[in-house]
């Protein structure tokens, strides 16, 4: 019998798959819990159309991340904060800053959970790069330039 998955089953496949499998297992089991739906050819048609509106979005997202990447990509950013005479922060530098330097500095907001630093927070005055992941196939390079902050 062909059904196709509302769900992911281990060892039979993934949400939106067709797959078959033995009569018993899909009337029994699969389809009663919620698993499955019978691959009936209004069934397939959804499927398909569904499939579709996915591919679309996915798309539109890629596209969006490549014009951000595009946009981001090189940018130099000057991060001020506390530091000792010495050039050691007090207290360290971290996505969050960077987050915000990009939104004060550029005006484009980002998550700070997409920024990626070689060193989990830098505690030194000095220039730096962070990795910000836009989207599996774009990850763009910025410079930091971390300095201490005027004392007036």
């Amino acid at each position: 019998m062909e059904i196709i998955l509302k769900q992911d089953v281990q060892n039979l496949g993934y949400t939106d798959d067709l797959v078959k499998v033995k009569d018993g297992y899909a009337r029994n089991y699969l389809i009663p819990k919620g698993f499955a739906v019978l691959a009936s050819p209004a069934n397939k048609k959804m499927l398909a159309e569904t499939l579709k509106q996915r591919a679309f979005k996915a798309e539109k997202i890629r596209k969006e991340a490549e014009f951000m990447a595009g946009k981001i990509d090189g940018l130099n950013l000057r991060i001020e904060t506390k530091a000792s005479e010495k050039g050691t922060i007090f207290g360290s530098v971290n996505t969050i800053a960077v987050a915000n330097a990009l939104k004060e500095q550029h005006n484009i907001e980002i998550d700070r959970k997409k920024v990626i630093l070689k060193d989990e927070h830098i505690k030194e005055l000095g220039n730096y790069t962070a990795q910000i992941q836009l989207h599996k196939e774009f990850r763009v390079t910025v410079n930091l330039e971390v300095v201490a902050e005027d004392h007036e």
